[in-house]
């Protein structure tokens, strides 16, 4: 029973959804439903599976109608090549039972449309789909945290006016897509701060093994995948007792 209402928690259906399953419904598309549903759900699953082999833990899986959403509750300073293969499970599962459904049954045209459609999607480099955590991965290996967060988050915005601009025309459902879309990314602007806060805190709170070092002169310029040497006072200092040093002045206020 414990574990049934722990399932039923972490598995929501997004009101989106259920508007995509009405109209599915009243045209009489309920077999490319239930392959479009299947679809998603196995995508998922990849992320799902590959996110336990690392040991990550779920903390909600969302059902969207371009999609699903699945969140895990692990490290910001999580390892680049881990949430690299989390990612790419994804779209990974969905090809190959795609390939699978497609040797088996005979699909309708509409079937085929929206499993291409929903790849391509998944993989734009909007906040928070597929194609986001692929360039995130990117950016953190270039740049440091804060300005590769900050500037995944805004490039989505920038995305989304494209995509509007390149659609050009109005389509119910790609203006809810959108709009969620949008809102997921001001939130995470609206967090930024918070989530760097708490990149910091992991840093100072748990102890991460990088095998690199990086030289840097700032908290902002810290990277992701390595350690640092801060040159402050005219001399360098370990990443930890410059945190040490910040967050003990920080509470001691």
């Amino acid at each position: 029973m414990v574990r049934f209402l722990t399932i039923k928690n972490i598995f929501k259906i997004h009101p989106f959804f259920y508007i995509f399953m009405f109209i599915c419904l009243i045209t009489g598309n309920i077999r490319d439903f239930l392959i479009f549903t299947s679809i998603i759900i196995v995508h998922e699953l990849g992320h799902i599976i590959s996110g336990i082999l690392f040991s990550w833990k779920i903390d909600r899986v969302i059902l969207l109608p371009f999609g699903g959403l699945t969140i895990f509750n692990c490290f910001i300073n999580t390892s680049l090549f881990e949430q690299f293969i989390v990612t790419l499970m994804g779209p990974v599962f969905q090809i190959v039972f795609y390939l699978f459904i497609s040797n088996v049954f005979v699909l309708s045209d509409s079937v085929i449309y929206y499993n291409y459609v929903l790849l391509i999607f998944n993989l734009l480099p909007i906040y928070p789909l597929d194609g986001s955590k692929f360039l995130y991965v990117f950016l953190c290996l270039i740049f440091p945290f804060k300005f590769s967060h900050l500037f995944l988050c805004f490039f989505s915005l920038i995305f989304i006016i494209f995509v509007i601009i390149f659609i050009g025309h109005f389509d119910f459902l790609v203006f809810l897509i959108l709009l969620f879309l949008c809102f997921k990314v001001i939130i995470e602007v609206r967090n930024h701060r918070i989530i760097f806060n708490k990149f910091l805190f992991e840093r100072y709170n748990y102890v991460f093994r990088f095998k690199f070092i990086k030289r840097v002169n700032s908290l902002s310029g810290m990277y992701l995948w390595c350690r640092h040497l801060f040159y402050d006072y005219g001399k360098y200092v370990t990443e930890r007792e410059k945190l040490l040093k910040m967050f003990d002045n920080h509470y001691k206020l």
